[in-house]
């Protein structure tokens, strides 16, 4: 794909689209993440809106859950229906949804005593293995939705991770 060097601006987000197995399970896996309820939730069967996407129709069950900033869109399609990426960190295409905390320790903490599966050790960004040195001190952890979508809690030091 060709992509001009036009600058186009987009600085500000307004959701992420995370496609889920099983939308119930999903709205309370979120839920109990957040907090927050859905503040919409419905179908839809249309072949233009599944054309816009690529797909020749789109037939699905949403809920979208907002937090401060963004939209948490969860999508279950139902035709057509997809297979489970599997999207390990380091696979080009695969994406994480992070959510910046305040005190790191203590949610980390209250996530692993919930039940929360990390699949490391947290982590705490030091000299030598970062740049820029903003970085130093951000404490991080990743795990997994239900459908393997790849999460993060951060706690920023200096200016790193608005």
């Amino acid at each position: 794909m060709a992509v001009s060097s036009t600058t186009i601006g987009l600085t500000r987000g307004a959701h992420v689209g995370i496609s889920v197995s099983d939308l119930d399970v999903s709205i309370a896996f979120y839920q109990a993440l957040t907090g927050r309820e859905p503040v919409a939730e419905g179908t839809m069967s249309s072949v233009p809106f599944g054309r816009s996407q690529g797909l020749p129709v789109a037939k699905l069950r949403y809920a979208t859950i907002n937090i401060d900033g963004l939209g948490i869109d969860l999508i279950e399609f139902r035709d057509p229906v997809g297979e489970r990426t599997n999207g390990a960190a380091n696979r080009p295409g695969s994406m994480h949804l992070c959510f910046k905390v305040d005190d790191f320790d203590t949610v980390h903490r209250r996530m692993k005593e919930a039940g929360y599966d990390f699949l490391g050790d947290d982590y705490t960004f030091i000299a030598g293995e970062v740049t820029p040195d903003a970085a130093l001190g951000t404490k991080v952890a990743y795990f997994n939705d239900p459908d393997g979508t790849n999460l993060e809690i951060i706690e920023p030091k200096g200016g790193f991770a608005n």
